[in-house]
């Protein structure tokens, strides 16, 4: 967040995270160079990021032709961008935590994350669907995919 700190307890943005997904896979250029969203600017740090999230149908937007930049990003929000990413890998576990049913939007992304030891949840038999995601939790969550 500056050149000295990192803010691992602020809640990550849309744009923060898009960008940490897309520099860990290498900042590969996107290839399509129409902007579908109105709320991207060419000049943002996290403009490229975007448009490959986009491309790579890690995220379609939050509606009305808008990306939502500055939006925080809940625990949910950020494992199913991690598990598109990651090729939305099928898995036969079974989520036991109260907060996540089955047929949410996030269920298979929250069983992969369990599968592959990048979650552990919050405690108390939750994952932490609605919680704000911290800078840290995604690097964390980061750091596990890439451990491996």
């Amino acid at each position: 967040t500056s050149a000295t700190t990192f803010s691992p307890y602020s809640t990550i943005t849309r744009a923060q995270a898009v960008t940490f997904l897309w520099r860990a896979k290498g900042s590969p250029e996107p290839t399509i160079t129409d902007n579908p969203f109105t709320d991207v600017a060419a000049e943002r740090y996290y403009y490229k990021a975007v448009l490959w999230a986009y491309e790579n149908g890690i995220t379609a937007g939050v509606g009305d032709n808008c990306f939502g930049p500055m939006q925080g990003c809940t625990r949910a929000q950020i494992l199913t961008f991690l598990w598109i990413a990651m090729d939305s890998p099928q898995v036969e576990t079974e989520v036991t935590f109260e907060d996540v049913q089955p047929g949410a939007y996030y269920y298979n992304a929250v069983a992969w994350a369990v599968k592959e030891n990048i979650t552990v949840g919050v405690g108390g038999g939750t994952f932490g669907v609605h919680l704000p995601c911290t800078r840290a939790q995604v690097v964390t969550f980061l750091y596990g995919v890439r451990a491996d």
